[in-house]
């Protein structure tokens, strides 16, 4: 039995589940996506508790949510700090440097993987042609959109076929290799 194991799993989990959600509010409020979809809707009332008191702290710029955005900054640090107390059984002192340096590789990479995966996850759902006025198609377009269309007008007419799906994801790869993120 491996109790230890288990609370890291739960807690990683949870943050991750968690901090996904303030990422896609951040992405949204990006994309400039329609927030009386079901799906915004939940993740508005899933971030609410924590954003709420945040939002009278740090206000919006041009925008951009940036309090979801330091809300996601906290969350990471908080989880690193959580998972690190119950592994080594404390907290190195200096940590400081090398924390902010983890924090802003995961955010990078964060924002890297879920750009990757939703422009993967709309490519499946155009092989599929599933209803546009379903909701995670709609959100999933609204997303993905904003990075996909100026790739589109730089390609050259491809007869029908749209091959900036696969621009935007050598981008993100490439991204991904050139800053050396996991």
């Amino acid at each position: 039995m491996n109790p230890q194991g288990a609370a890291v799993f739960l807690i990683d989990f949870a943050f991750s589940i968690y901090i996904f959600i303030v990422l896609t509010r951040f992405v949204l409020q990006l994309a400039r996506a329609d927030f009386y979809n079901p799906i915004s809707q939940f993740v508005l009332r899933a971030t609410n508790p924590l954003l709420a008191p945040l939002r009278r702290i740090i206000p919006g710029y041009r925008g951009l949510d940036i309090a979801s955005l330091v809300l996601v900054v906290l969350l990471i640090i908080v989880k690193a700090l959580m998972l690190m107390t119950l592994q080594t059984g404390g907290i190195p002192s200096g940590i400081g440097p090398a924390l902010l340096v983890y924090t802003l590789r995961e955010l990078a990479t964060l924002l890297l993987n879920y750009i990757f995966w939703a422009v993967l996850i709309r490519v499946i759902l155009s092989w599929v042609a599933p209803d546009p006025s379903n909701p995670v198609v709609r959100v999933v377009i609204q997303i993905t959109e904003p990075i996909m269309a100026p790739c589109r007008r730089l390609l050259p007419a491809m007869g029908g076929l749209d091959l900036s799906p696969l621009i935007v994801l050598l981008g993100v790869q490439l991204l991904k290799i050139l800053f050396q993120l996991h």
